[in-house]
């Protein structure tokens, strides 16, 4: 019953509560309160101290959350590797956003003390060099990654992809050292035939080549982001293909891609069924009859982001809000 009480404590009311007697203390202590533990509401804080004095406490830990911490030499690179080297065998999930003090040390340290990692979260690491990428193929079971604004470099990607194929969930938004784009979106199609959802936002080269690749071999993805693809082009079919090879969609995003069409919404409504999500941003192709027919067609259907779509006006809006009132229609006006 202690053990119950305690666990809907936070750290730092764990840390006073061990403060007041003996068995209090080996209660707030034990390792079982620290199965799930998140220290980034505590970022400016966390330093190399604090995961020495809760490393004792961290032995069965299987979900880290660090993200944010260690700015400005908080925490070092010598302090993260005794932390994981006492308490990495056990993880499962470890989340490092915008952690600038990660270097390819630490990536190494990670990859050899957590051999049952199944989800890393490095965005927005920026200062891990674009090589040392690779060390992340040596951990065959990960199911999540993301690489989200990284400087991951494309050797080290396709070597990742080539040896981590059990990947469900892949982002690679804002990579901008990827070269080809076509060639990363072929290997996933040979490689990641489990993946479920795939973030390309803002890939500078990818074209209906790689989307080909993608779409044939990757027939389970339910989410996929290509907002903000500049190279994609609506006339070369590669939206219909996605459409019709990947019949589980649930969630698209095509923001600002000024070439999707009516025959886009269409091939959507006719093959997408479960669809739940869709972001068309930005486009002056689409017109109320084609969203018509996605709304009647796509029954789970809860958001549509219709914001700056030249023929869909308020009147538009408001009438299909009327017929299908199960559905946000985000829209927004230049006016």
């Amino acid at each position: 019953l202690i053990q119950l009480i305690l666990s809907h404590l936070t750290v730092p009311d764990l840390c006073r509560l061990a403060q007041t007697c003996k068995l209090l203390y080996q209660h707030c202590c034990d390792p079982l309160q620290y199965i799930h533990l998140s220290l980034q509401p505590y970022w400016a804080r966390i330093n190399d101290t604090s995961l020495e004095y809760l490393q004792s406490r961290c032995t069965l830990i299987q979900w880290l959350n660090l993200s944010w911490t260690g700015n400005r030499g908080a925490i070092s690179v010598s302090g993260f590797s005794r932390f994981l080297k006492v308490c990495g065998s056990e993880l499962v999930r470890l989340e490092l956003s915008c952690g600038h003090f990660l270097n390819e040390t630490c990536l190494e340290v990670i990859t050899e003390m957590c051999p049952n990692l199944q989800e890393l979260n490095l965005s927005s690491c920026d200062k891990i060099p674009p090589q040392a990428f690779n060390h992340i193929a040596k951990v065959g079971s990960l199911k999540r990654l993301i690489l989200y604004r990284t400087k991951v470099e494309q050797t080290a990607l396709l070597s990742i992809l080539n040896f981590c194929s059990e990947l469900q969930h892949l982002s690679l938004g804002s990579c901008v050292m990827i070269e080809d784009y076509d060639l990363v979106a072929s290997m996933m199609g040979a490689k990641c035939k489990k993946l479920r959802s795939l973030d390309l936002w803002r890939c500078k080269n990818i074209t209906e080549s790689g989307i080909a690749e993608l779409a044939s071999g990757c027939q389970l993805l339910e989410e996929l982001d290509l907002g903000w693809c500049p190279t994609l082009q609506s006339s070369t079919g590669c939206f219909t293909n996605l459409a019709r090879k990947l019949p589980n969609l649930q969630k698209l995003f095509l923001t600002a891609n000024r070439s999707v069409c009516d025959t886009d919404i269409e091939e959507l409504a006719a093959n997408c069924t479960h669809l739940r999500q869709l972001d068309i941003l930005g486009t002056r192709m689409v017109s109320p009859a084609a969203l018509r027919k996605l709304l009647e067609s796509c029954k789970d259907l809860s958001l549509l982001d219709v914001s700056f779509c030249s023929q869909i006006d308020n009147r538009v809006v408001l009438e299909l809000n009327a017929n299908f009132p199960n559905v946000f229609i985000k829209k927004s006006f230049t006016q």
